[in-house]
């Protein structure tokens, strides 16, 4: 994400703090935290991704072939 678009957040916070935001201003921040909460989970997932593990056996197991829930693989 953009670090304007990340400054336009902090923008639109510090003003919520000092009065309310109009409907506009609050759309506005709405469309880009989720546009920051798309960007942050593309990247985590991204990252995950391109993780291995490497198990005691000497074995490489990738992340994302790994079960979900805690459970072994």
């Amino acid at each position: 994400m953009e670090k304007k678009k990340l400054d336009r957040i902090s923008e639109l916070t510090a003003i919520s703090r000092q009065r309310e935001l109009t409907e506009e201003e609050k759309s506005e921040r709405e469309a880009l935290r989720m546009e920051y909460r798309r960007s942050v989970t593309a990247n985590f997932t991204d990252t995950l991704e391109h993780t291995v593990i490497k198990e005691p056996d000497g074995s490489m197991v990738k992340v994302k072939d790994m079960k979900r829930g805690g459970e072994d693989k």
